[in-house]
């Protein structure tokens, strides 16, 4: 299979995805987690009439028969327990958050009161049965609030808190080796030689998936073929998702088709119709996945965001929306393959553009961190894409 498109790839790498179990972990810890089980109301929601605003309860039938002047029976304050209305013509004064006292059915803001004598004075023109809400209004006991398979964000926080969920059973996730290979790369913290170059691919790639991973430990592979095998046949025993950066083009040290067909992993496809990353590899062993990435920084990124990270939010059941923007400019694009397009995006009267931002190719990792996403230019006849025309984005 020899230069597939885009979207058979796609198709290919989405057919593989994977069920990494389940786990149960404390609820404080779960933001960025996908649930394994349904959230359901332990109680109602609110669980009794609360009191919105601080001032007076009273009967909303003693304010319509004509009574203007009640008398203040007592304080209730949030946390205690409701007082009761026993008698017409009463009024309890109350704080925000306090249940409703027994009896009432209507509150005052205390603004619009007037206190004399202890005596409670309230004016004509008053709207009744204001200012509460009511038992069971937002949710009813046993009511799901947070369904299976919903990514928790930071609010949810407070939703399982709510509900006494001191632990919460979510997906697991996988264990990724990140790989880079190529005898030019040394450490972050070495001084390269003239003809070195420091290691970057790893660590754009992993921090770009890593809330999908529970982990995404980091490996580097020599050019040595013998080495590349024993290796790989390492990290196939110990992760469930392998991603390579390098090693997987036409050239004479570029080993990794032969070490993965030699320890036995499957080719899926080799090679896209796309710039960058035409070499992109993909393949599997069994229930384990292998991503190999170009070597070239903009090449290894760009699959990354655009076949990795949505293979793990697939694997998880995770459909994010597609967002679209309008080329700003006018753009020639000779090549017959998709061309993804470094942009800046703008909201314009809100409309959102894409301005080309294209560096000097696939090489130029700077030119990431002054570009906001990638524009998916699709692979058509003619090399003309007019400004206005709208195609899907691909944020990092």
């Amino acid at each position: 299979m020899d230069f597939i498109t885009v979207q058979k790839a796609t198709e290919l790498i989405l057919k593989e995805t994977r069920d990494f179990g389940e786990e149960k972990i404390a609820f404080l810890q779960s933001a960025g987690r996908v649930l394994a089980e349904d959230i359901c109301a332990d109680r109602d929601f609110p669980p009794f009439d609360r009191v919105t605003m601080d001032g007076f309860a009273f009967r909303a039938k003693d304010y319509v028969s004509g009574c203007r002047t009640f008398n203040i029976l007592g304080t209730q304050y949030a946390g205690e327990a409701a007082v009761r209305l026993n008698q017409k013509e009463t009024a309890v004064e109350v704080m925000t958050g306090t249940p409703l006292p027994g009896g009432a059915d209507s509150v005052i803001r205390v603004e619009d009161t007037t206190v004399l004598d202890g005596k409670l004075i309230l004016p004509d023109g008053q709207e009744v049965k204001k200012n509460i809400h009511y038992r069971g209004i937002d949710r009813k006991k046993g009511d799901v609030i947070l369904k299976k398979g919903h990514l928790l964000k930071t609010p949810d926080m407070a939703v399982l808190a709510t509900v006494g969920k001191t632990e919460v059973l979510v997906k697991s996730r996988p264990k990724v080796a990140v790989i880079t290979s190529g005898d030019e790369l040394v450490e972050v913290h070495e001084m390269p030689e003239p003809h070195q170059i420091r290691k970057s691919n790893v660590y754009a790639i992993s921090e770009h998936i890593s809330n999908l991973c529970e982990t995404t430990d980091h490996f580097h592979i020599t050019d040595d073929l013998e080495e590349t095998t024993s290796k790989l046949q390492e990290l196939l025993t110990n992760y469930d998702v392998l991603i390579l950066s390098g090693g997987v083009s036409a050239g004479k040290k570029d080993y990794m088709p032969t070490a993965m067909e030699k320890v036995g992993v499957e080719k899926v496809f080799h090679k896209i119709q796309q710039r960058p990353g035409k070499p992109m590899w993909f393949g599997k062993k069994g229930e384990k996945v292998v991503f190999a990435l170009p070597g070239n920084p903009v090449s290894a990124f760009m699959c990354a965001v655009r076949y990795v990270k949505p293979w793990l939010e697939a694997c998880f059941g995770l459909q994010p929306k597609a967002e679209h923007a309008q080329l700003g400019v006018e753009v020639t694009f000779v090549p017959k393959l998709s061309y993804f397009m470094q942009v800046q995006l703008v909201n314009d009267k809100g409309v959102l553009k894409a301005l080309p931002n294209e560096g000097h190719g696939s090489g130029d990792l700077a030119n990431l961190s002054d570009a906001d996403a990638f524009l998916e230019m699709d692979l058509r006849e003619g090399s003309l894409y007019n400004e206005g025309d709208a195609f899907q984005v691909w944020r990092y």
